[in-house]
Order: structure tokens, then sequence, then C-alpha cells
């Protein structure tokens, strides 16, 4: 056989196989060829170059977005919602969809998830799920203080209630304050024993999921009765915070800003939530870009979910 005709015969395969549809075996019983031959033939029509796969994305799919976060940042996995305009709460409303998607088809038997009490996009993304059937032996802890004013208390136990049913889990609330008036007072709690059965599970999240806050308070966790004074926010504006996760305070690398306000956080901390095997940040918008790119950098969170527009920011700025 000649190049020529192998070639010919080659191109007749995959044609056979990728344009009409044929199996491999109809293919050899109509060319009188084994399938071992028409088998080989179809890789051969790969090597060639011949055959060329390539992958048409979607409109509103952004791999290529998704991808360079995943090298830029280093984190295991990104998700890049479509938004229609950069508003913040339409970005919001996206990437909670998006969110819950996700979690709808990665949450396992035996999973016990870490939610946040104080984040509009966690709210977001359980009011956009749906329940998931034949979970087993879930468990869907509360690990940041939740307890505020009355108003802001229903909203956090709303939160993680309604994840908790959604998995067909077992709720494990923190019944206390996530900002305490003084160290003396969180060590003093510290010492109930049902908050520190519920403390004792951080360290068994094996998915958290957070939001990623600028170091303004958002106006859901301004009202909550959990935040910190205005003197106190500037402060670490001064020392270099850029935004904050559970509460807890970093840089613009990163780094944790060690303050003595660390001392009146009930939750759990960022050395916890860096030994996650699945710590979720879903967060977007203008306002948060920096706060975000601080969390990536640090390493605080291993996989994010967001929006195209602060996808986009975050890689135009690394």
């Amino acid at each position: 056989m000649t190049r020529t005709d192998e070639l010919r015969l080659i191109s007749k395969v995959a044609r056979l196989y990728y344009e009409h549809g044929l199996q491999q075996a109809e293919i050899g019983e109509l060319l009188s060829l084994s399938q071992a031959t028409v088998s080989r033939l179809i890789k051969r029509a790969h090597e060639e170059k011949i055959v060329r796969t390539s992958v048409t994305t979607p409109k509103g799919v952004y791999t290529e977005l998704e991808e360079a976060l995943v090298q830029i940042y280093g984190i295991k996995d990104a998700i890049v919602a479509d938004s229609a305009i950069d508003d913040d709460d339409v970005v919001l409303r996206d990437i909670g969809a998006a969110a819950a998607f996700y979690l709808e088809n990665s949450i396992r038997s035996g999973e016990v998830i870490g939610i946040s009490s104080w984040s509009a996009t966690l709210l977001a993304m359980v009011e956009s799920m749906h329940s998931i059937p034949n979970l087993k032996q879930v468990k869907v802890v509360q690990i940041l203080g939740g307890v505020g004013n009355p108003a802001a208390e229903t909203y956090a136990t709303r939160l993680v209630s309604r994840l908790a049913q959604l998995v067909h889990g077992e709720t494990i609330f923190l019944p206390t304050p996530g900002v305490l008036g003084s160290g003396g007072t969180r060590k003093a709690l510290l010492e109930d024993p049902f908050i520190q059965e519920s403390m004792k599970y951080f360290d068994q999240v094996s998915l958290a999921l957070v939001g990623i806050g600028e170091v303004k308070p958002s106006s859901l966790l301004a009202t909550s009765g959990n935040v910190f004074t205005m003197d106190e926010l500037a402060g670490l504006q001064q020392s270099g915070a850029v935004g904050d996760i559970l509460v807890r305070f970093f840089s613009q690398e990163g780094q944790p800003i060690n303050s003595a306000l660390n001392e009146r956080v009930v939750g759990m901390s960022l050395d916890q939530l860096k030994h996650v095997r699945r710590s979720i940040g879903i967060a977007g918008g203008k306002r948060k870009v920096e706060a975000i790119r601080g969390a990536l950098h640090g390493k605080l969170i291993n996989r994010l979910i967001t929006d195209q527009f602060t996808a986009q920011k975050l890689i135009n700025s690394r």
C-alpha cells in the first residue's frame, strides 16, 4: 500500500466514524477490515492530523477565565458565573446560582459542611439550591458565631438551617455572637460546653463555604451586631487589611492581620480554613476585587466561585 493509499483509507475510516456516526464494527463490515484495524486507523487519523479535536465553548461559559485563575493563583478550581451586567446586586444573584449548581453536583454523603453566617452571597446560593436526594450522614456546621440582634439572628439561623434541610443533614449551630465585646468575654464563653461541642467540628469540616468581604462591612453584617467599630476598622486599614473571611482580616498578600481584635471573634480561624480539603470562597463585585485577590494570594481558599467581570479584573491585576 502506497502512502497515498494508506492516507485515503485512514480518511475514509475517519469520515465514516466521525461524520457518519458508524460504529467500528460497522465500518469493519463495510470495508472488510477487522475491528482492530479500524481502531488502529482511527488512531492514525489523529496522528496524521486528519482528525483534530476542538472544543467550542458555548456563550456564557468562561472556561479560559477559569483556567487562567487556576494557573495564576494556584488554586484547585475556579467557577466563573455569567452575569449580564457588572452590578453588585446582579452579580451576587448569579454567583449564588452558580454556587448552588456546583454544590448540587459535588456534595457527597458523610460530608461535614462548614458555612459562614453572614454572607448575602451564601444566602443567594442557598435560595437557588434544590434538595439533593440520597445523601446520608451529612453535617452542616456554623463556623462563625451568629447571635446578634433578633432580625440578624433569624437570618443566620435561616441560612444554616436551610442548607441542612437541602442536604438532609444535621445542623450544628454555634450559639454565640460572632464578635464579642472583649477577649475576656470570649475566653469565658469558650468554657461553655455547648460552644465547645460546636467548635470541635471545625477541624472535621471537609467543605467550607465562605464569603469574602472588604474591610468596610456589608449592610447585612453592619446590622447584625457582629462588627467592630468604625475606629477599629480604620485601625485595621492602617495595618494593611484589605478584606476579611469569617471576620478574620488579612493583607493584600493574604497574611493575617495580627490584632487584639482577633481575640474577640468566635469562629473558625484562617489557619483552620486553609487546612479544609475544599475551602470555597464565593464572592464577586467591583468592591471586593482587592479582598478576593488577597485571599487567593494567601491561599486562604483553594477554590473560587465568582463572576466574569471580577475574574477578568483578578487576571488583569494579578
